[in-house]
């Protein structure tokens, strides 16, 4: 996590130069760790985004919409209470801490003006959100902490607010090279040892800055002396457009322009000017950098949460159906013994003249349906013959009605696996939370997630999906091959869609065989595609199956208007004829 004290300072800087004199006008607390003021600053709106999360704690302005709780919580409307209106006076940091204090003037109730003070503290899983008056007793705070649990301080209403101790050194107070080089203990790695002396200056920003001088991490002065030039000019320049933010494994870390005529190139769009409105401020690539550094970062950790619970929970039903198909067939097996039942009774009704009674647990008779070979067979000596002989036909038809029962259900049984088989596949092929929204909607309609979380029975949400369905937008995987498109599914819902209303008869249908994947169509408009084109369609349609890491592929194809989708069908099933198969290797 590279949001240190100097990435801290920096980011100060450009709010204070933007924000001074705003007014506050909303004020929003979308989770429970985040608030955002709407500040009104300089003719524009911009939006100030506070989170004290452990993994993304940060201060920033911000350009993306998150949703609302309905009811906004406490906090939130103590806020409103005390800041709606309010005019900021000053934003600052002391040193590099990682504590920002927002300087804000007020009306009380007799419309006088009063000082009050918002601070905000980042400290991972100790960062805090707090409200202060004007003689720094704490109006409230977003958590509140206790010494009586173990608090190192009271973050409690009316208590006199104090900041956190540090016991770490201000590099700002190291006045020359000597002093910072006596510090640095000679067992410990340069990164390490800077790191955990220095206040707010964290290791990655070390690193980073030793990889691109091609340093040594172990202690030595040549080192050491750019290592220490570096800081000092970071900091020199910290208030100015010379530094910039820029991508580090996986992270980000602070970095002096060479040139200031400098372009940020970055991995993604944070080098592109963005806008609050036509004319804002362009000095914000900091605020801007990490905005959607942490937008980007926060949506793929939301991504990948709800494709793992999806997938939790369909690898659960999965589960439960094989054991449920397991149980199929061994009831399966126990009615091969049916036709042994049936013989029986009929033995036994073709002797009953030679038994008034059985002495035995056992008779022996001729089998006339085997050259009246001797057989031995099971009896009841309690019972009379002919109700041994009832009981054997009972057991005949008992098994024999089960056995038609049970096809029918492990018919039903492997429709259902197949069916979660392409369930699991759609899964692993989306890319983000709207593919993942797009299966979540059609397993809610499944009634193979009635007893989960998923199923809601209630007329009202059936309603609701009724509605959103029918205004659903389907956005297919495009593709452009000479004059043709071909569209390809992400799901089984587009699948149906794409192969039963969009595409017309003489469109062309692609599809790997007897393998999980993707529906194609090839939308020829009257036109008779190339074989080049078909080879090319089959490519793409393999490389969205289960098949997409193999070789020599088949994968059928036939005209749309020769494929069905039989009625009460699971989503994405079709079945079609009139087809041929092409082997291709998958390409994208």
């Amino acid at each position: 996590m590279a949001f240190d004290g100097i990435t801290t300072k920096k980011i100060v800087s450009e709010l204070n130069e933007f924000l001074c004199d705003g007014k506050i006008n909303k004020i929003y607390e979308p989770n429970k760790n985040e608030i955002i003021l709407s500040i009104y600053a300089k003719g524009i709106n911009f939006a100030l985004n506070i989170s004290i999360a452990s993994d993304s704690y940060r201060v920033n302005l911000t350009t993306h919409q998150k949703s609302n709780p309905l009811n906004a919580p406490g906090f939130c409307m103590l806020l409103r209470k005390h800041l709606t209106g309010a005019k900021v006076k000053k934003i600052y940091s002391i040193g590099l801490e990682r504590i920002i204090y927002i300087d804000l003037e007020c009306l009380d109730e007799l419309n006088d003006l009063i000082n009050k003070k918002l601070i905000i503290e980042l400290m991972g899983k100790h960062s805090n959100i707090i409200l202060t008056n004007e003689n720094n007793f704490i109006i409230d705070s977003l958590r509140h902490l206790s010494k009586d649990e173990n608090s190192t301080r009271d973050i409690l209403p009316a208590r006199l607010y104090e900041a956190p101790e540090n016991s770490k050194i201000d590099f700002d107070n190291i006045k020359t090279f000597d002093e910072f080089y006596k510090l640095i203990p000679d067992d410990l790695n340069i990164d390490n040892s800077i790191s955990s002396i220095f206040t707010g200056i964290s290791r990655l920003l070390i690193q980073s800055i030793i990889e691109k001088n091609n340093l040594s991490n172990n202690k030595n002065s040549s080192s050491l002396k750019v290592v220490y030039k570096n800081l000092q000019d970071l900091l020199k320049n910290i208030n100015t457009s010379n530094v910039t933010v820029e991508n580090y494994k996986n992270d980000f870390v602070l970095s002096l322009k060479s040139d200031t005529n400098d372009i940020i190139n970055t991995n993604d769009d944070t080098s592109k000017e963005k806008n609050f409105t036509s004319n804002t401020p362009k000095n914000l690539q900091a605020n801007f950098f990490i905005d959607d550094f942490y937008f980007n970062k926060e949506t793929n950790n939301l991504f990948n949460s709800y494709k793992n619970n999806l997938l939790k929970l369909v690898l659960t039903t999965l589960s439960k159906i094989k054991k449920k198909l397991v149980n199929i067939n061994q009831k399966i097996e126990d009615c091969k013994n049916m036709d042994t039942y049936k013989l029986y009774g009929e033995l036994i009704t073709a002797n009953m003249y030679m038994f008034s009674e059985y002495d035995s647990d056992k008779i022996t008779v001729s089998n006339y349906y085997n050259n009246n070979e001797q057989i031995e067979i099971p009896v009841d000596k309690n019972k009379t013959p002919s109700v041994n002989a009832k009981n054997y036909y009972k057991k005949y038809n008992k098994l024999k009605n089960a056995l038609s029962i049970v096809n029918e259900q492990k018919k039903e049984t492997i429709q259902e696996l197949d069916y979660l088989e392409s369930i699991i596949y759609e899964i692993d092929m989306a890319k983000d939370i709207t593919d993942i929204d797009e299966i979540y909607s059609e397993l809610t309609e499944n009634s193979l997630f009635e007893r989960t979380h998923l199923k809601s029975n209630t007329k009202t949400t059936k309603k609701q999906n009724k509605n959103k369905k029918a205004n659903k937008e389907y956005i297919p995987i495009e593709y452009k091959i000479e004059n043709f498109t071909l569209l390809v599914g992400k799901n089984n819902v587009q699948n149906d869609y794409l192969t039963t209303k969009y595409a017309r008869s003489n469109d062309i249908w692609f599809h790997t065989k007897d393998i999980h994947g993707s529906h194609a169509i090839l939308v020829t408009k009257g036109e008779t595609p190339s074989m080049d084109i078909l080879i090319r369609c089959a490519q793409i349609a393999a490389y969205y199956s289960k098949a997409k890491m193999s070789s020599n592929v088949p994968v059928d194809y036939t005209l749309v208007k020769y494929v069905k989708k039989p009625s009460g069908a699971k989503p994405g099933f079709v079945i079609y004829t009139h087809n041929k198969t092409i082997n291709v290797t998958p390409q994208n």
